[in-house]
């Protein structure tokens, strides 16, 4: 069997709140799918949503990530300078970016090229797991996948704000317990995350 890896430059945004639902939004600049955003969301009970805007991209994050509730709804993601927004049908948020943290200057160290190849991520990960709990740079993806994730820069988020299902958030707090979506989580810390994943898959 010969495999294939398909890149995802992107942003990803891991954001807690005090109602104890957990979300996590990919907003893709590039991808073999064209540009496009998505969002995990995690409730209180552990019951996993996926909301994507495409089936074909709801097919191929639901044979990535493990969810018991898949939703393909209009969504939107802008960026205004330090501020984002996402609106779908379920799913309303709106967060402030900061500064970049103390693992981000250290991130925008190592060149571009290094950081998003999946031997850099490989070895990544031996820190990762110490550092940032629950945080993984390479794993099974299941269905045979393998998913290596190159970090270029790190932001703390400062606020947020918004509601799933007519139902609000609350403010932002730490996420805590980690979404458990797939072999890696978000820091415990809310943050945007510059970064490059690679997906490796049968072909």
């Amino acid at each position: 069997m010969t495999r294939r890896r398909d890149r995802f430059h992107g942003v990803i945004s891991g954001l807690g709140s005090t109602s104890g639902t957990r979300v996590v939004v990919g907003h893709w600049r590039a991808s073999p799918y064209g540009a496009f955003s998505d969002a995990m969301v995690e409730l209180p009970d552990g019951h996993r949503v996926l909301v994507a805007a495409s089936s074909d991209v709801a097919r191929f994050v639901a044979a990535t990530y493990e969810f018991e509730e898949i939703r393909v709804e209009p969504l939107e993601v802008r960026v205004d300078g330090d501020r984002w927004r996402l609106r779908s049908s379920s799913l309303q948020l709106d967060w402030t970016v900061g500064r970049r943290t103390a693992l981000g200057w250290l991130l925008r160290c190592i060149p571009r090229s290094i950081a998003q190849a999946p031997w850099w991520c490989s070895l990544t990960d031996v820190v990762a797991r110490v550092v940032l709990t629950g945080v993984r740079t390479r794993g099974s993806a299941g269905n045979g996948r393998r998913e290596w994730y190159g970090a270029t820069d790190n932001r703390r988020v400062l606020a947020v704000t918004g509601a799933f299902d007519g139902r609000d958030l609350g403010a932002l707090a730490p996420i805590d317990p980690p979404p458990a979506f797939g072999f890696s989580s978000t820091p415990r810390d809310p943050s945007s995350t510059e970064v490059v994943s690679t997906v490796e898959a049968g072909a």
